[in-house]
């Protein structure tokens, strides 16, 4: 045979070898998925990135895994649907669109509404799609003739019939209710859009006097925010707080204000904290909002849209509200009103877009009753229609399903799907439809307003399992692969998004969005914080693969993937991958190099193999097995560490090497075809198993081998047969695996360099299974151990003067160390070798023994210490034999 179809570069270099093979995977159309095909269905609907973003560590981390499944997927025999896509990303991308025009000295308002989104549609047509090149740089294949947008028209049509229906279900509702409100983005925020962060604050002490007549005195309460006082209307206390039971029914009047205001009962109130005086302020608290319903309290709004103060505020109107509670502080303290001022750490909310302090605000907007939804959900999830992995998850998942409020659905912004409900000028009637409707349908007038809201993103975002696919239309795509097999999701957006998909599927499919939820870690820097611009230590995947190739990248990110942990991530682990590649790229070059002549069905007799052929067959076999159940399971980072490992120690480090004198010719023509057809019967399968997870590199390789020219995401998966032989031969070969690995640490011991020869090694075995193993193999340990001649000694048999013993369960090998050192020496610096082991033996044995450690010390550092303790008494033990094997 030809050695190459497509001869191999010296050296791997991976830029050009990923933009060819990712431009030919297109041209092919190897992504796209047939809804007709009679193979087994898998999708995976890709968490769509915002159109203002970039490629960052998450979505690399993300995409690399949901990449792996839809390729292995492919190779499983299955049509594999990956639909990608991007979120319109309200708020995000008006601020971006917004500061863009800032630049120009041009407003939003400047421009009026249309024109406005004409300009966000005009941003989004030329970055919006950025990151999808940067998916494909990583290598994702998905099926790019299906990419969705969450604004595309097929997509704005499900959300307005989806807004209809739950709005006629009675399950969308319009009212007044204390929302988180961003005075900057000057838009309503779900509670999961807040950010709370601990905060250096005052605590106010101030006196609220009687004025009931029943005698003078005070009520005192504490507050972090003074300038809400303006909207107080009662003073709560528990109604088992023994303490404070007296003062409910009695009036207080508001310092500054002079409004008279009674004190109530309620079991918000916490009688542990500060004097368990409570103020109430409907208009400014959220909890003060539920007392204030069960109540019947007024809400007085004292703080505008724009966080300044409101009319209602008075002599205080118009400043901004920090600045009020400045203002506030001072006149209560000139009052007398002001008690004491106490500095309080807290937490504060803040909005996740711009950081801005959240305000409570009460407003009009648009819910969702969210309780019957999230009810089917949790009981799809118990009755196992959906699985979470890692498990740990799904308890997340139930808690806040099981305390969920109503979620706030409206946004005052002009990006993003605008309100289907129109509003009658002339009679108020509100109608709720998918067109605009031409009269009121209550006094048939035409003047009619559209609400100037836009829907949350998550709203749309909620639907993607099945908007994507076509719905509301019966789409073949919907017929054939919904539900979706996957979802790959951060832990981040399991209230966001992963729910609300849930609920929404389960509401207009009738059926679960997705069978397996894999929630994956957050990738943190070396040091195990959390990468940040302001901290320097981003590292930027787009950097990391013009350095060392997308295959690398994605090497280390699935391979530091565990379940349920957080990924260290540094540029010299990304390194140590790269370097990995290059083993493969050089095995291969190697394995090409030495198959002129052979067979290219890589066939062989079995006749012809030897113990290292048909260990690497087993082992083959073995990790075929193994990489099925891992991927399966969703076991990403110990599927690439066994490749890895296999690659790396089992077929380079072991088989290539016992192979080289075979491929030689020094065993004989027959030997040399086996081993020929043994390395293209292992080699193949190698690069069908690590395509998943490095597709250029395999593809490249695979080229060059003599294998069927058909694309790997093509080829079937290997299938694992068993051998009849295979634990015979695993003991055999970790029997001589023992014994090469024990006569290089005599070497290591006796300082020979890897180039010097022991012309003579004595071994005394007490079995004549492991003699003949050894006999019949003896050439492969002298060739991996640079030993000229073995000498068998009896049973009985003394050790030989001067040596280096290596004491094995089969029996004992010597090293004699007269002639290659120094033996009075050596002497001298194993007992100062055997003096420092002892004294950290004692060391470690003291800690080990002392009650405080152990009950103390994690869990983790106790494990390491004993772990210590093993390794140094070994140590020790073969110091000592050493010792006594010189000595004698």
């Amino acid at each position: 045979m030809e050695t190459s179809k497509e001869p191999l570069g010296k050296s791997y270099d991976p830029a050009p070898i990923e933009d060819r093979w990712y431009e030919e995977w297109l041209r092919q159309g190897l992504f796209h998925a047939d809804p007709a095909s009679p193979k087994p269905p898998f999708s995976i609907v890709i968490p769509p990135p915002n159109v203002t973003g970039s490629l960052h560590m998450g979505h690399a981390l993300n995409n690399t895994l949901q990449d792996a499944i839809c390729r292995y997927k492919r190779m499983k025999g299955f049509e594999v649907l990956w639909l990608p896509g991007t979120d319109h990303a309200g708020i995000a991308t008006q601020n971006v669109v917004e500061r863009s025009l800032a630049t120009q000295g041009v407003s939003r308002h400047d421009l009026g509404r249309e024109a406005f989104v004409e300009k966000v549609w005009e941003w989004k047509e030329q970055y919006g799609s950025r990151i999808i090149s940067q998916l494909k740089k990583l290598g994702a294949s998905c099926d790019w003739d299906r990419e969705r947008f969450t604004m595309d028209e097929g997509l704005s049509q499900a959300v307005r019939q989806v807004f209809v229906e739950l709005y006629r279900k009675d399950l969308i509702y319009r009212g007044k209710y204390l929302i988180n409100w961003c005075p900057r983005c000057r838009t309503a925020l779900s509670d999961l859009e807040v950010e709370h962060h601990e905060m250096d604050g005052t605590l106010y002490k101030v006196a609220y006097p009687f004025v009931d007549g029943k005698g003078e005195g005070h009520v005192v309460v504490m507050t972090t925010r003074p300038e809400t006082i303006l909207g107080d209307v009662a003073i709560a206390v528990h109604p088992r707080d023994e303490r404070n039971r007296p003062l409910i029914g009695r009036t207080v009047r508001v310092p500054l204000v002079g409004r008279d205001i009674p004190v109530i009962e309620d079991n918000m109130v916490d009688p542990e904290f500060g004097t368990g005086c409570v103020k109430i302020t409907p208009a400014h608290d959220p909890n003060d909002f539920l007392v204030g319903q069960r109540h019947g309290l007024e809400a007085i709004q004292v703080i505008d849209d724009q966080g300044c103060m409101a009319e209602t505020a008075g002599v205080y109107a118009g400043l901004d509200r920090f600045e009020a509670r400045e203002r506030m502080a001072q006149d209560l303290e000139a009052s007398g009103a002001l008690l004491e001022k106490v500095e309080h750490r807290h937490s504060v909310g803040h909005c996740y877009r711009c950081q801005t302090l959240v305000e409570p605000y009460l407003s009009e907007q648009w819910f969702v009753r969210a309780k019957p939804l999230a009810d089917a959900g949790v009981k799809a999830v118990r009755e196992g229609r959906i699985r979470w992995v890692p498990e740990n998850w799904v308890n997340v998942y139930y808690q806040w399903m099981e305390n969920i409020r109503d979620w706030c659905i409206s946004r005052q912004l002009w990006w993003g799907h605008r309100i289907p409900a129109w509003y009658c000028e002339d009679c108020g009637a509100v109608m709720v439809e998918e067109t605009p409707p031409q009269r009121c349908e209550k006094c048939g007038s035409s003047r009619l307003r559209q609400d100037e809201d836009v829907l949350d993103t998550w709203f749309s975002s909620a639907l993607w399992p099945f908007s994507t696919m076509g719905w509301p239309e019966k789409t073949p795509e919907l017929a054939r692969f919904y539900p979706t097999g996957l979802l790959t999701t951060g832990f981040d957006i399991i209230f966001f998004w992963v729910a609300r998909m849930v609920m929404m599927g389960l509401e207009f499919m009738e059926e679960v969005p997705f069978r397996d939820v894999y929630i994956h870690a957050l990738v943190r820097d070396e040091k195990g914080q959390k990468m940040s611009k302001s901290k320097g230590n981003v590292i930027d995947p787009l950097d990391v693969i013009d350095r060392f190739g997308a295959d690398a990248l994605r090497l280390t990110l699935a391979s530091l993937t565990v379940q349920g942990r957080d990924i260290y991530l540094s540029t010299n682990k990304i390194e140590s991958y790269r370097f990995f590649l290059n083993k493969l790229w050089n095995a291969s070059r190697f394995a090409l190099l030495n198959l002129e002549g052979a067979d290219p069905n890589g066939t062989f007799r079995e006749e012809d193999l030897r113990l290292h052929d048909r260990w690497i067959l087993t082992r083959r076999g073995e990790v075929i097995e193994e990489m099925g159940h891992l991927l399966e399971g969703y076991f990403f980072g110990e599927a690439a560490r066994l490749m890895y490992d296999f690659v790396w120690t089992e077929l380079c480090d072991w088989y290539l090497e016992l192979s080289k004198p075979a491929l030689r010719g020094d065993e004989g023509e027959s030997r040399k075809a086996a081993t020929q057809g043994v390395l293209l019967s292992v080699f193949r399968d190698v690069l069908l198993l690590l395509h998943p997870f490095v597709p250029f590199v395999t593809e490249e390789l695979w080229r060059s081998f003599p294998f069927d020219q058909e694309f790997l995401i093509r080829q079937p998966w290997p299938e694992a047969t068993p051998r009849q032989d295979q634990d015979s031969v695993l003991a055999d070969m970790g029997t001589l695996q023992e014994v090469v690995r024990g006569i290089r640490n005599l070497r290591s011991e006796a300082r020979l360099t890897p180039q010097q020869t022991v012309k003579t090694l004595h071994w005394r075995f007490k079995e004549a299974k492991t003699l003949r193993l050894l006999e019949e193999n003896g050439d492969l340990v002298k060739l991996l151990t640079r030993v000229e001649t073995f000498v068998l000694l009896e049973p009985d048999a003394a050790k030989p003067e001067k040596s280096l013993a290596l004491l094995l369960p089969q029996g004992d090998i010597f090293l004699q160390v007269g002639d290659l050192l120094d033996v009075e020496k050596e002497v001298q610096r194993l007992r100062g070798e055997e003096k420092k082991l002892q004294g950290e033996i004692a060391r470690s044995e003291s800690k080990l023994s002392n009650p405080s450690f152990l009950e103390r010390a994690p869990e983790d550092v106790v494990a390491k210490e004993r772990e210590t303790l093993e390794e140094a008494r070994a140590r020790l033990a073969r110091v000592a034999s050493n010792l006594e094997s010189l000595a004698s």
